[in-house]
């Protein structure tokens, strides 16, 4: 699904918004419809630690805030999507640019739509890997993020 002029003009703001920008991350795509984002972490100076690798903050800062955001657009203001938990492991270091896709199917969304109708809060745990260009990974991040429908009990 290609961007349209609302998602890219979300994704340049994003990209300059300092708490991101700091990461060294940078958003390269969002979906139209908000079902997939496609972040890359360059190695350079910002981002390379003392032993000359990907530093691991910024590894973790790049994808932190992603899928929480994919879903507060999605779901809407009616629901209130919170991160609440990370796991990172670190496979290889990362000596070149990295790069992870995130993606919710439609099906997620309304798994998640029916859970929270019956549920006070929900917890949902996403998977992403960042990996270079020949597709070694070199970390997989665990988020788990906390949803619920405002005005439920």
């Amino acid at each position: 699904m290609a961007e349209n002029f609302k998602s890219r003009v979300f994704r340049w703001g994003f990209n300059f918004f300092p708490a991101y920008r700091g990461t060294g991350g940078r958003v390269t795509y969002i979906a139209d419809d908000w079902h997939e984002i496609r972040i890359k972490l360059p190695l350079n100076w910002r981002t390379r630690n003392y032993v000359k690798t990907t530093y691991g903050g910024s590894i973790y800062g790049a994808v932190d805030p992603i899928y929480m955001l994919m879903l507060m657009k999605i779901l809407g203001p009616e629901y209130i999507v919170w991160d609440k938990a990370a796991y990172i492991r670190f496979r290889k270091p990362g000596r070149e640019t990295l790069y992870a896709d995130f993606k919710l199917t439609e099906q997620e969304i309304e798994e998640i739509k029916y859970a929270a109708a019956s549920a006070k809060s929900i917890d949902r745990v996403y998977n992403v890997v960042l990996k270079n260009a020949a597709g070694i990974v070199h970390a997989e991040i665990e988020k788990t993020i906390y949803i619920s429908k405002k005005g439920s009990k």
